[in-house]
């Protein structure tokens, strides 16, 4: 009898905990992250010819200038590999080294706006 009361009372309370507003959190972060649809949209190159990343950088600058968007549009093109101590990044392919991110928002900026403007086709 005790038995079948403990296993009620564990089922009882997975339920109850399955069936919370907010997700499954580790740390601040949902346990399950889902991207929205069309996220990396900006970024996506045409299924005809592929575009260079010139060009996807240049795309990035069409998002809002200072917003996490931006920065996920360039970490899209070049994903970032931070290091405790980069060097002065001396092309746009340097500033993934940074591991702040405003630092690395600022140095795609600067490059990215740098580019001459190339055609989109």
């Amino acid at each position: 009898m005790r038995m079948i009361l403990a296993v009620a009372a564990v089922l009882y309370s997975a339920s109850a905990f399955a069936q919370t507003e907010k997700p499954p959190m580790v740390g601040d972060k949902p346990l399950v992250q889902v991207k929205p649809k069309g996220a990396n949209e900006a970024v996506a190159a045409p299924k005809g010819k592929p575009q260079s990343i010139a060009v996807r950088l240049q795309t990035c600058l069409e998002i809002d200038d200072g917003t996490k968007d931006r920065l996920n549009c360039y970490d899209a093109v070049i994903p970032p590999a931070p290091k405790p101590k980069p060097a002065k990044a001396k092309g746009y392919a340097d500033c993934r080294f940074f591991k702040e991110e405003d630092e690395r928002l600022a140095c795609f900026n600067g490059f990215a706006e740098s580019i001459p403007k190339l055609p989109r086709n």
